[in-house]
Order: structure tokens, then C-alpha cells, then sequence
């Protein structure tokens, strides 16, 4: 499969030949180089106006996923080459959907209906109907306001689809591992990494798996029978990981303590999550209320 070294001379190259034929903004303008690993141009090109996306040959479907995830009114300027010369073309990408793209090139994809900024707690419908059940969306607004993720961080999630999706759409130069111990609930996750567009995700069906996976700083784990053996896994790996454990489950809620005491942890923080919504009669019902409990090695 032909590869292409984007350096700088030739970024800087390709901006010079879009610039002649399109009206750039350097204040939008995203340089995405999805030549490298763990690139996600579906996020990229949904939160800015403009992004000028350098790529290698061998990306069969990637205008037809963009279109699949809502990006069919986006202009793409492009042309037939490798180089940042000739003539150029300028389509709508769901008029493109047929076509890959078989050798190095670089492209301009407006869109004009860009969301700025990053949607925290994705409504639920957004997400794979698989075998998976998704925690509510203000309750996952809550986690993920509770974990603090960073755009280069190494995340690893245990039983938690809808988690590790938000995680990777916000650390999208990072890496993203998601443990999932059956293997339907894998199939849901790959699906759901497939249909967010995550290139930065890695599902695995056991932490044990991952060990030859980039090593994590955060670890959000949904409590479960292997509990302790994945934190013992996990600490051994990176004794400074900063660890979440949520449950619905009162036994795994009380086993947590005596389980962080006896690996040196410390628990720093402990909270309930409630959410009340009104229903279709005006009554309001009550959502099952998580407990959240983080914990780092003394």
C-alpha cells in the first residue's frame, strides 16, 4: 500500500495549492494527518469548518462513513494526484460516497454545519442498539465531567460502551482501550468505534489483553466479579493510575473499600448520581442512582 512522509514542506504545500482555489481560514482550519495512527477525521471534520485531510491509499469506505454519520452536505475540494498541482475538483460528499481514495493525496472538506464545541452526555439514540445497555446521558455527563480526560490521554474502560465512546471522542490524540468481557458486547463496542468514526480505539475482552497496549493514566471501571483483578492488574502496570470504579450494586459497593486497602489505595472521592424525569402521565420517576468512587495508590 503506498505511503507519503507528510512533512512540513509538503503541508505547507498542499495549504498553498488550497488556498488558490478555496477561501482557507487559518483560524478553522484543521490539519488532520490521518496517515498516523490513531486519527479520527468523522469527530474532526463534525467539530470544524474547515479540515484539510492528508491521507494514504487504501481508505475504500471513508467518504461513505462520513456520509453514513451525517456528513453528506459537506463541500470536498480535492484532486486526481498525489501532488498539490493541476486541476482541481470540488463536490458534495454525498455525491462522493462511491469513491476511495488509492494513493496519497490531500483534500479540503468544508462544513458549514460544524459544532464548535464538544456535545458532553450524547443522548443514548446516538449509540449501537446492541446487547449493550447504556447508562443515561446526565449520568454520563456527570462521569465524564468527573473524569477529566485530556486530549492525549490513555484511557482504558471496563463494561462501559458508552464511556469509552466519550472518552475517545475527547482524547482524540490519545488512545482509548475498552474491555469488554462478553464477546457480543464487543462486536457493540467495535460497532459503535466503526459508527463514531474512532481510529483511537482498541476493544479487548479482557484487561489482561491489554497488556501489550499502550499503558493506561485512567482506568473507569464498571464493577464486576474480576474487579480486583483488573485494578491489581492495572497498578502493577502503572502504579500512579488514577482509578473510577461505578456500581449499581451494593456488594461491589462495599467491597470496594476493602479492596483498595488492600492494593495501598486511597479513596479520594465518593458520590451518588440521582436523575428524576418526568414522564408522559407528569410523574416523575426516579433513574437508577449510581455510586462513583475514585481512588489513587498512597
Amino acid at each position: 500500500m503506498e505511503k507519503l512522509d507528510f512533512n512540513n514542506e509538503l503541508i505547507l504545500q498542499w495549504l498553498s495549492y488550497f488556498s488558490q482555489h478555496a477561501e482557507l481560514d487559518l483560524g478553522t482550519l484543521k490539519i488532520l494527518d490521518i496517515t498516523r495512527e490513531n486519527k479520527n477525521i468523522i469527530p474532526a471534520v463534525q467539530s470544524s469548518r474547515q479540515v484539510m485531510v492528508l491521507t494514504d491509499a487504501g481508505h475504500p469506505d471513508i467518504f461513505y462513513d462520513m456520509w453514513d454519520a451525517g456528513l453528506g452536505g459537506c463541500d470536498v475540494w480535492y484532486n486526481e494526484g498525489s501532488d498539490p498541482s493541476g486541476p482541481i475538483k470540488h463536490d458534495k460528499l454525498q455525491d462522493m460516497i462511491d469513491r476511495g481514495i488509492n494513493a496519497p493525496a490531500g483534500m479540503l472538506i468544508v462544513n458549514e454545519d460544524y459544532r464548535s464545541t464538544y456535545q458532553v452526555g450524547l443522548s443514548n439514540q446516538q449509540f449501537t442498539a446492541g446487547s449493550i445497555k447504556y447508562v443515561s446521558s446526565e449520568v454520563r455527563a456527570v462521569i465524564m465531567s468527573w473524569l477529566q480526560a485530556e486530549l492525549r490521554d490513555t484511557i482504558l474502560t471496563v463494561g462501559a460502551a458508552s464511556i469509552a465512546v466519550e472518552s475517545a471522542l475527547v482524547a482524540a490524540e490519545g488512545a482509548l482501550i475498552a474491555v469488554e468481557h462478553s464477546p457480543r458486547d464487543c462486536a457493540t463496542m467495535e460497532e459503535n468505534a466503526r459508527k463514531f468514526g474512532l481510529n483511537n480505539v482498541t476493544v479487548v475482552g479482557s484487561v489482561d489483553e491489554a497488556a501489550s497496549l499502550p499503558v493506561p493514566g485512567t482506568a473507569f471501571l464498571v464493577a464486576s466479579k474480576f474487579m480486583e483483578h483488573e485494578i491489581e492488574t492495572l497498578i502493577q502496570r502503572n502504579p500512579k493510575i488514577r482509578l473510577f470504579v461505578y456500581t449499581l450494586d451494593f456488594r461491589h459497593l462495599s467491597a470496594v473499600p476493602k479492596i483498595f486497602e488492600r492494593h495501598g489505595i486511597t479513596i479520594t472521592e465518593a458520590i451518588q448520581v440521582g436523575v428524576n424525569r418526568l414522564n408522559s402521565r407528569g410523574e416523575m420517576e426516579s433513574e437508577p442512582a449510581p455510586w462513583l468512587i475514585a481512588g489513587q495508590v498512597n
